[in-house]
């Protein structure tokens, strides 16, 4: 089933996208879209302070986004108030409770008091059009499936996320990247429904090629449910619109092979994290390498642009968020120790879905394709 709109719904957008002057962002967002999103200032490794010093830098870059700001008021005020630019744009919620990084989704869930259910309720009571959070990924999950809702005909959520890669827009998409370690075949084919719907609207792909990682390309590998999973998505493929590349493996993620890779949270946090370390490490070497000889200086300044564009290709930072596909209501998840800069990357992510409606559109679309590939495996 395509995520396309009607034509109905084609002709009531039509005007006021001929109207803007300017289209940016990479979700096709129109200038001038006005979101409100809500934070969680107090879930992170680093801190409300490098939360706050993140939603100043995306303030300073655009001027369409305001926030609800959620955790401890008295240094929440202390922290905002040194931000000039945040000077109107920001609303605090006071709250008392803080959901730590080594508390149990089940203990979370039940509480009433954190910065993270204040966040999360913004969005359900409609003040606020998406979330962003940097903490403790299964309590985040669970309070949302909880506050927000599943989608209909979704069983687990999936965490998508936004991977460098060699194709033209510049990522693939890959889910789950941490929501639930475990997917059985039913679940990976509603992850291949959901994540081509993001790569159709998201990355502007009406047909997104689907794979699911394996540890080899041949169709006798890998598990029983992925021998299973790899036949259901082929046989769907019609239904969600996209097109089936098979088994595809680690060195596939950044390629141009593929605009979406399907696996379990497991495998995917994993991947994730070796490609962000993996891409800190080259990072840090090449730094040593230059700074080695007074010979490789002079190769590095002549090299500097260069080097600075590759420096913000691989710097994990600046793609960090990802997104929770699956519920009613968008929910934008930090790495726990993003800095500013991170934090900055995944509002721009979470203004980039609000504004551009993405989980409208996606929401009807997925709910029904998935439930229409129903099986008794």
């Amino acid at each position: 089933m395509s995520d396309q709109p009607t034509a109905q719904q084609a002709s009531a957008s039509a005007a006021p996208l001929a109207a803007s002057v300017d289209v940016s962002g990479r979700l096709g967002v129109r200038s001038g879209t006005k979101v409100t999103l809500s934070i969680d200032a107090m879930g992170g490794d680093r801190g409300p302070a490098a939360i706050v010093a993140g939603i100043s830098r995306s303030a300073a870059k655009n001027s369409d986004v305001n926030f609800i700001v959620h955790g401890d008021e008295a240094e929440l005020t202390r922290l905002i108030k040194k931000r000039k630019n945040l000077k109107g744009r920001v609303e605090i919620r006071g709250t008392q409770g803080v959901v730590t990084m080594s508390e149990k989704p089940s203990q979370a869930m039940r509480r009433t008091d954190t910065s993270m259910r204040s966040a999360i309720d913004a969005v359900r009571d409609g003040e606020a059009e998406a979330i962003v959070s940097c903490g403790n990924t299964g309590a985040l999950m669970a309070t949302s499936m909880i506050r927000l809702r599943k989608l209909e005909g979704v069983n687990r959520p999936a965490i998508a996320c936004l991977w460098p890669s060699r194709n033209a827009g510049g990522f693939n998409v890959m889910l789950d990247v941490g929501a639930d370690i475990r997917a059985d075949q039913q679940d990976l084919l509603q992850y291949a429904m959901m994540g081509a719907s993001y790569a159709r609207n998201g990355l502007s792909l009406p047909t997104p090629r689907v794979g699911l990682l394996n540890v080899g390309t041949e169709e006798h590998k890998g598990r029983a449910e992925l021998k299973v999973a790899n036949e259901m998505i082929e046989k769907a493929s019609e239904i969600g619109s996209y097109q089936y590349v098979g088994f595809v493996e680690g060195g596939d993620i950044p390629s141009d092979k593929v605009d979406v890779i399907v696996t379990d949270g497991f495998t995917g946090n994993v991947a994730l994290k070796t490609g962000e370390g993996t891409a800190k490490f080259v990072g840090d070497s090449l730094k040593t390498a230059f700074k080695a000889t007074p010979l490789s200086r002079i190769a590095a300044l002549l090299a500097l642009t260069s080097l600075r564009r590759l420096q913000k290709r691989i710097d994990p930072r600046r793609v960090n968020g990802g997104v929770f596909l699956g519920l009613k209501g968008t929910v934008v998840k930090s790495h726990g120790s993003a800095d500013a800069t991170g934090v900055s990357a995944a509002i721009k992510l979470a203004y980039e879905l609000a504004a551009s409606g993405f989980t409208d559109r996606l929401a009807a679309r997925v709910a029904s394709a998935a439930a229409s590939t129903q099986t008794d495996d």
